[in-house]
C-alpha cells in the first residue's frame, strides 16, 4: 500500500457560521454541501472537498502550542509574489492579522489564523526546479520582504 495524495482535511471549529464565513468570503473557498447543521464542505475547485469543517461547540479548548495535532493548513494562491502582496492586502481588507511570513526558497508565505486559533500558510510557489534537483530545500525558512 501506498497513499497517493492527501485527499482533504477536516478541521474542528467552535462556530460552523463563523468558519464558514472565514474560509468562503475570506479565504475564497467554494462551499460545495452541507451535513445538518454540523459540517461544511469546501473545495478549492479540482477535488470534489479539499476541507470539511464540524462545529464541536463554543466550550472547545482552543489549538494548544504544545500538543500533539496539527500544526497549519496550506493553501496555494498564485503563482507570483503580486499575487501573494494582492493576498496580503486582501486579508488586511478583511481584517485578518498576518501572524508572519517566510520565504522557503521553495515557496514564499504569508501566515495568519482562522477564527478558531488554526494557523494558515497561504503560499506562491517558486521555480519547481529548485526542489526537484535538491529535495533538501524544502526545509528552509528564510525571511520574506514584499
Amino acid at each position: 500500500m501506498r497513499a497517493r495524495k492527501l485527499g482533504h482535511a477536516v478541521l474542528k471549529v467552535r462556530a460552523l457560521a463563523v468558519s464558514v464565513a472565514f474560509y468562503r468570503d475570506v479565504l475564497g473557498l467554494n462551499e460545495v454541501a452541507r451535513y445538518g447543521s454540523q459540517m461544511a464542505f469546501f473545495s478549492c475547485g479540482d477535488n470534489h472537498h479539499d476541507l470539511a469543517l464540524l462545529e464541536v461547540g463554543a466550550q472547545a479548548a482552543p489549538p494548544m502550542d504544545r500538543q500533539v495535532g496539527l500544526y497549519h493548513l496550506a493553501f496555494k494562491v498564485g503563482d507570483s509574489l503580486d499575487e501573494l502582496r494582492a493576498c496580503r492586502d486582501h486579508l488586511a481588507a478583511h481584517g485578518v492579522a498576518l501572524a508572519g511570513q517566510a520565504d522557503h526558497r521553495v515557496s514564499q508565505a504569508l501566515y495568519c489564523h482562522d477564527p478558531d486559533g488554526i494557523m494558515i500558510e497561504l503560499y506562491v510557489d517558486a521555480d519547481p526546479a529548485l526542489w526537484r534537483d535538491d529535495p533538501a530545500a524544502v526545509a528552509h525558512v528564510g525571511t520574506l520582504k514584499l
